[in-house]
């Protein structure tokens, strides 16, 4: 990090401005970041990442290489994109035609804490949950994920629920109680297809890590 800037850039990545990024966060070899984007705080863009003009990405997200967030795109807090995953934002691009600004370009919102697998695809105009997990080269198609949702396959469909841990949560119990296996935390499908957690505030960060 300079000493006037709270953000850490490498020489050969391209930092349009005016631009605001949070401290704490790192970009990558020649990553471009177009006017009027906003980042937050400790955020990592890998290698040959591009955030379009205007877009919005939360504090805490891991961007991989080779991804492109195109305008129309918003990234929550705790947002993590695999190496290589797409968005898109014009639902019938042509080359001829221009079909630019918000009067074309759908928007895509992750929530916070969703996961994106490596060489997925989001098609423009898709909603996915808080915590939903995204399987590699899963392409979603323009919908709303529900919050934890497993998504997988072309088109990708729902294969159950993932913790915010990230784990797939088994068949509930006869009291329709669902264990993460890495945090012990209980899940439950309070009404169908909304699946909340019962062991801590889904607004609060994650706990502090102990040895």
């Amino acid at each position: 990090m300079s000493d006037d800037k709270p953000y850490f850039a490498h020489p050969t990545a391209i930092i349009d401005s005016p631009v605001i990024i949070g401290a704490g966060t790192k970009i990558w070899f020649f990553s471009h970041v177009m006017p009027n984007a906003v980042i937050g705080e400790r955020c990592n863009i890998g290698q040959n990442v591009y955030v379009g003009a205007g877009v919005r990405i939360g504090s805490n997200v891991k961007i991989q290489n080779n991804v492109s967030v195109y305008e129309g795109v918003e990234l929550d807090d705790n947002v993590f994109c695999g190496p290589s995953c797409v968005f898109t934002n014009v639902t019938n691009p042509r080359s001829e035609i221009v079909r630019k600004g918000e009067g074309f370009f759908q928007k895509t919102h992750v929530k916070r804490g969703a996961s994106i697998g490596a060489n997925a695809t989001i098609v423009c105009g898709a909603t996915l949950g808080r915590y939903a997990f995204v399987a590699a080269g899963a392409v979603v198609p323009k919908r709303e994920v529900p919050d934890y949702a497993f998504m997988i396959g072309v088109p990708a469909r729902q294969r159950g629920w993932v913790s915010r841990h990230g784990h797939p949560l088994p068949k509930p119990d006869a009291a329709g109680v669902m264990k993460c296996p890495e945090s012990g935390w209980r899940y439950q499908e309070v009404s169908p297809g909304v699946v909340r957690c019962l062991d801590w505030d889904e607004e609060k960060p994650l706990p502090p890590k102990t040895a």
